[in-house]
Parts: structure tokens; sequence; C-alpha cells
């Protein structure tokens, strides 16, 4: 039997292909804003979501997609004021979400540790095909979105007084920016879980930089980062009987780390070939 042959499997490989491609394609803009912890800080709030919709008895997906869009809003615009510093905000996000978590899903009669552990680490397996669906559209809408406005988005990331200056709605975009990363923290969680995800958005970003330049290339190449990061890991999690979220993060880091010794070295002779033509 092939990892093909179960039902299970093929939503879950779908279901890791187009996280694979999402997280990548909006953690580029949050690398460039320098607020690669922003997906650590969304998860940490949508953890409050999945409280919430077990404490209701509605589907915690629903409510966790809610709860983080609202949250990085806020965080967002308490950024923009000026008063807060980015790594405040964030601070702010991390602890008010993992303490509202905490909260309801001790209120909670349904938030048992089983179905806690789900969304904390992923549970590839257990993707239905309506989890498949939802997924699906939320991923498609993020990627329409990221691929109309990948110019205005990046320019806001890049430098925001330059897109001010150009005319751009910066606090509409950076808005905006703000609930891609919320839909993709919320919608990547089944695929890694809100402890792990922010990985897949920062980690392939940053071994795309390590070997091009360039935002076209660097996003080209992070995307092919995260889509071999999640195949890899979700099939081999099958035939090593290991958690899927934890191998594709740990996949992702290798790569990284292959990155960073082929950049060193090409960077190492490209010193000693330029040393040699002035000698």
């Amino acid at each position: 039997m092939t990892v093909l042959s179960y039902d299970f499997m093929q939503r879950a490989i779908v279901a890791a292909v187009l996280v694979g491609l999402t997280a990548p394609a909006v953690g580029v803009f949050l690398v460039q804003r320098r607020m690669a912890l922003m997906g650590d800080g969304i998860g940490h709030v949508a953890l409050t979501g999945v409280a919430l919709g077990f404490l209701l008895g509605t589907a915690p997906v629903l409510t966790a997609v809610v709860v983080a869009i609202a949250g990085a809003v806020v965080i967002e615009l308490v950024r923009q004021t000026g008063r807060t510093s980015g790594d405040v905000a964030l601070s702010l996000l991390f602890y008010g979400g993992i303490a509202g978590g905490v909260l309801l899903i001790g209120l909670s009669e349904d938030g048992t540790n089983a179905n806690l552990l789900a969304y904390l680490f992923g549970s590839l397996t257990s993707v239905s095909p309506g989890d498949l669906g939802v997924i699906a559209a939320l991923c498609g809408l993020v990627l329409v979105v990221v691929t109309a406005l990948g110019r205005e988005l990046f320019a806001v990331s890049y430098d925001e007084e330059h897109a001010r200056v150009a005319g751009l709605p910066v606090r509409t975009l950076n808005l905006l920016i703000a609930v891609l990363a919320a839909v993709t923290v919320t919608v990547a969680m089944r695929v890694v879980g809100l402890l792990l995800v922010s990985a897949l958005m920062v980690v392939p970003v940053a071994t795309a930089q390590q070997v091009v330049r360039g935002f076209r290339s660097t996003v080209l190449v992070a995307l092919g980062v995260g889509v071999g990061s999640a195949l890899t890991g979700v099939v081999g999690s099958f035939y090593a009987d290991t958690a899927p979220g934890a191998l594709i993060v740990v996949v992702a880091l290798g790569s990284f780390a292959l990155a960073g010794t082929t950049g060193a070295v090409r960077r190492s002779r490209g010193r000693s070939a330029a040393g040699r033509g002035t000698a």
C-alpha cells in the first residue's frame, strides 16, 4: 500500500501543499517588515478562538478565524499609533492570546487535552473533506489577494514613508497584511499547529534570502521550499509514524541550514576569486 492509497493521506497532502504555498507567500511581507514573530502572536490569539469555539459548541476553526483577525487588526492599529513599538505590541498579542485560551479552555466541557493538542501541534491525518474545502477556499483567497496586490504590499512592507509619498493607502495595506496573516495562521493550524505555524511562514523566506536576491526570486524560492517541506514532512511522517507538523518544520529548518552553508561557501569562493584578481 502506498501513501496515496489512503483517502486521509490524499487530503493531508493536498492540505499541506496549499498551506506550503500560502504561508511563505504571506510570510515574505512579515519578514520584510521585521515582524517575523507576528505569526506566533496571532497563533496565540487563535488559541483563544479555538477555546471559544469549544466553549460555545461551534466550529473552532471559524471562531479562530474571527478572533485571530480581530486580534491582528487591533495590534496593527496599536502599532500604527506610534505609542507602542512592534515588539511590545507582539508581546501583548502573545500574553493576551495564551491567557485567554487557557482561561476559556478551562471553562469548556468539550475542550479535552486531545482536542486542544490537535490544534496546538496539528492533525493532518484528521482533515475531513469539509476541512479541506475550507482550507482550499481560504488559501485560494489569500493567494489571489497576494498575487493581485503583491507590488503594493511589498512597497508598504519595504518602506512605509516612500509608499505613503507614492500615494498608496498605507494603513489599509498594513491592515490587509495583518488580516492575511491571521487567515493563514488559522488555516495552517490543522497542518503544522498553532505553536509551529510561524516557522512555515518565516523559515522558507529566510532560506530563500540565503540563495537569491530580489523580491520575485525570493517569493518563488520560498514557495518552493514551503511546498517541498510540506510534502516531505507529510510523506515522511506516514512512513516514520511521526507528527507531520513537527517533521515539516524540521525539514524546512534543514533546508535553511543547507542554504546557509551553500551561501557561505559561495561567498567564500567569491572573495577568494576577487583576491586572486587583485593580486
